[in-house]
């Protein structure tokens, strides 16, 4: 075949029920000189079968295999690959819409100063149904890694498509638990513009096998890992020499069950003052977490974020503060409904008590519909 102009790379993994879909979705654009790079991560099920069927089937579909190593080493493994100008990156079990690739390709051929972009989409169930929730992608121009937790320059993974140059300049994904995703995007954000387009790229789906984060301690994970990457990106950017995420960190990390045992394992690399920051900010982006996925902070992680406010070291900003507080205080609403009052008194300074209480009767007295309908019109009237 010719060779192609975007290389599309899929890491999948027991993914027999829609990788078929996924691959038929990229078989189906508009734009044909594309080839499908697919990483079969060690899966167990039919997927090397469906995969191997499919690649007899088309020209453009790579199939690569290797013995389950995680979706870094199956994206590195699959991008040692890729020689196109433009590489994007589809998930295993999501879907781009027909005309997805033209589009982003059509931006970043107007626009040379751009190096990487995303967007939005819309939710499906595991039968690909519409759930009428959408993928939201943020600002990149909010970017921010002081923040408490840091905004994260983040480009939605199952629609990213990047210069194939910027990646390499980078150095590509790097070894970390999870976040990897938000590590490559703070380091991409260093060498050029990217950016969230607004308009839809595909579907994401949610079932119970693409909720990474599921219990508490994946939360946990996400929260210690995600922050690390906003440490790293803090240390190059005042030019001091970065994280290495080490194989004996990584094994450390391994071990971690709670907050603080992620502290104590990432802390040999810190300084002081780097640990107090990502005390908070790590306890903070688990509260964030729990706010749409299915799990609920515990007393140990409701005392960790208790112990880290009070830390006098740490310099917050007035608006940033003011964001804590209202995450916090939705927090403490959660646990004090489901009974959990000395957790959640613990979370709120005792002059908001009279808001919490507020928060409270306004959860238990007014119907689910009549709440969500105020959050709608909260959400419409929020500056954008």
């Amino acid at each position: 075949m010719a060779d192609s102009l975007i290389d599309i790379l899929i890491p999948a993994y027991n993914a027999e029920a829609t990788i078929r879909e996924a691959i038929d979705s990229l078989r189906g654009q508009t734009i044909a000189t594309i080839r499908i790079v697919v990483v079969d991560d060690g899966s167990t099920d039919e997927t090397g079968r469906i995969l191997a069927e499919l690649a007899s089937q088309d020209p453009r579909i790579v199939v690569l295999t290797q013995p389950n190593g995680g979706i870094t080493a199956a994206l590195n493994h699959g991008l040692s690959l890729c020689r196109a100008p433009f590489i994007a990156r589809l998930d295993a079990d999501d879907l781009a819409a027909p005309d997805r690739l033209e589009r982003q390709v059509g931006y970043m051929t107007a626009h040379l100063d751009c190096i990487a972009l995303s967007g939005s989409g819309r939710h499906i169930d595991a039968h690909g149904r519409p759930t009428g929730d959408r993928v939201r992608a943020p600002r990149i121009d909010r970017a921010d890694p002081s923040w408490l937790p840091a905004r994260e320059p983040y480009l939605p993974q199952p629609f990213l498509m990047m210069r194939r140059a910027a990646f390499d300049r980078v150095g590509g994904y790097r070894s970390l638990a999870v976040a990897e995703d938000s590590d490559l995007c703070w380091r991409l954000q260093e060498v050029g513009t990217m950016l969230n387009l607004p308009e839809d790229f595909g579907s994401y789906r949610v079932h119970a096998n693409s909720i990474s984060s599921a219990s508490i301690r994946n939360g946990r994970s996400m929260a210690f890992w995600s922050q690390m990457a906003a440490v790293s990106a803090r240390r190059r950017r005042a030019r001091q020499p970065d994280l290495a995420f080490s194989a004996d960190e990584l094994r450390r990390c391994a071990q971690a069950v709670s907050l603080e045992d992620f502290l104590h394992a990432g802390a040999a690399v810190l300084s002081a003052d780097e640990r107090s920051w990502l005390a908070l900010a790590m306890g903070m982006k688990l509260v964030a977490l729990a706010f749409y996925r299915p799990f609920e902070l515990d007393s140990t992680d409701c005392g960790f974020i208790r112990r880290a406010l009070r830390d006098p070291s740490i310099s917050i900003r007035a608006e940033n503060r003011a964001e804590m507080a209202d995450h916090l205080m939705g927090t403490a609403t959660r646990l004090a409904i489901r009974g959990r009052f000395g957790d959640a008194l613990g979370l709120v300074a005792p002059a908001r008590y009279p808001v919490l209480l507020g928060r409270i009767s306004f959860r238990l007295i007014l119907p689910q519909g009549v709440r969500e309908m105020f959050k709608r019109l909260a959400g419409r009237a929020q500056p954008a």
